[in-house]
C-alpha cells in the first residue's frame, strides 16, 4: 500500500512538472517558431496582406541585392553598430568599475545609472529630442559655454547618426553595467591582492586580471550589443523618421517600411532572414575574437 501510494505521489509531481515544461514550450512554438516558419514560407512568395500569397521562389531574395536602399539601410546599420558597440561596452566597463568601490553613495548612483533602461524608449526619445534641439537643447547650450558653435543633430545628414547613437547608449549603458559589476564582484580578490605585492600598477592589474577574467562577461556583453545594434529601430522612427537624406534609416526601419507602410510583407519577410544571417555571422565573429583573445 505504501509503495502504491508513492508511485501515485511521484506520477502526480511529474504531471505537475509536465504541466510547469508544456506552458512555456507551448509559448515558444506560438509566438516564436510558428511566426519565424510562416516568415520563411512568405519570404518565398509575394505576400501583400491583403492578397493571398504566390510563390515566386527566389525572386525576393535575388532582388534585395539590386535594391538600392537595402545597401544604405546596411551601411547605415554597420555605421551605426561600428560607433555604438565599442562605445556602448567602454562606458558599460567603466561605470562598473566605478562603482565597484566600496563608498557610501554606490548603491545611490547604480539606481540612477540604471534608471534610463527602465524608461520607455518613446518616453527617452522625447527627451534627448529636446535636449538635441539646436537651437534650445541642453547639450548645444553647454557647448556654447566654451566656444563651441553644436550642430543641428537632427537635422544633419552629418550628425544624425551620431545623435542616434549618443541616446542608445546613454539608454542601454546601465544594464550592462550591472552585469559588469557582476562580472567584476565574480574576480577573486586575492589576485588583486598578488599584484599589489608584484607593485603592479592600476594598468597592469586591468591588462593582467581585470580584463581577461571578465572575458565571458566581455562576450556576453558585446554580443546582445552587436544584435541589439543591428536591430535598431525605436531611436530612428521617433527622432528622425530615417532622415534626413536616409542618413539614419536602418535595416530594421527599412523592413518596418516596406512590410507595414508598402505592404510587401513577403519582400519584408526575406529583408528579416538576411537580417538574421548578417546577425549570426557578427555574432560567430565576435565569438572567435572573444576565444582567441582568452586563449
Amino acid at each position: 500500500m505504501e509503495l502504491g501510494k508513492k508511485k501515485r505521489g511521484i506520477n502526480e509531481q511529474q504531471n505537475i512538472a509536465y504541466v510547469f515544461i508544456l506552458v512555456p514550450v507551448l509559448l515558444l512554438v506560438v509566438f516564436a517558431i510558428i511566426p519565424i516558419v510562416m516568415a520563411l514560407f512568405y519570404s518565398f512568395t509575394d505576400y501583400t496582406i491583403i492578397e493571398s500569397p504566390n510563390w515566386i521562389g527566389l525572386k525576393n531574395f535575388t532582388r534585395i541585392f539590386q535594391d538600392e536602399f537595402f545597401f544604405i539601410s546596411l551601411k547605415n546599420t554597420i555605421v551605426y553598430t561600428l560607433l555604438y558597440v565599442p562605445l556602448g561596452l567602454v562606458i558599460s566597463l567603466a561605470a562598473a568599475m566605478l562603482l565597484n568601490r566600496k563608498m557610501k553613495t554606490t548603491s545611490l548612483f547604480r539606481t540612477f545609472f540604471y534608471l534610463p533602461v527602465l524608461c520607455s524608449s518613446v518616453a527617452t526619445a522625447t527627451i534627448w529630442y529636446w535636449l538635441l534641439n539646436p537651437q534650445y537643447g541642453l547639450l548645444n547650450q553647454l557647448l556654447g559655454l566654451i566656444g563651441i558653435n553644436g550642430p543641428a543633430w537632427l537635422y544633419s545628414s552629418n550628425w544624425a547618426m551620431t545623435a542616434i547613437v549618443i541616446m542608445s547608449v546613454w539608454m542601454s549603458f546601465g544594464g550592462n553595467m550591472m552585469i559588469f559589476l557582476a562580472g567584476l564582484q565574480g574576480i577573486n580578490p586575492a589576485l588583486y591582492e598578488a599584484a599589489d605585492i608584484e607593485g603592479a600598477n592600476a594598468w597592469q592589474k586591468f591588462k593582467s586580471i581585470t580584463w581577461p577574467q571578465l572575458s565571458k562577461t566581455t562576450f556576453l556583453v558585446s554580443t546582445q550589443l552587436i544584435i541589439g545594434a543591428f536591430q535598431v529601430f525605436d531611436q530612428a522612427y521617433m527622432l528622425t523618421k530615417g532622415g534626413p537624406g536616409n542618413s539614419t534609416i536602418t535595416l530594421v526601419y527599412y523592413i518596418y517600411n516596406k512590410g507595414f507602410g508598402g505592404l510587401e510583407m513577403g519582400y519584408a519577410s526575406a529583408l528579416s532572414f538576411i537580417l538574421f544571417m548578417i546577425i549570426f555571422i557578427f555574432s560567430l565573429v565576435n565569438m572567435r575574437l572573444t576565444n582567441t583573445e582568452t586563449n
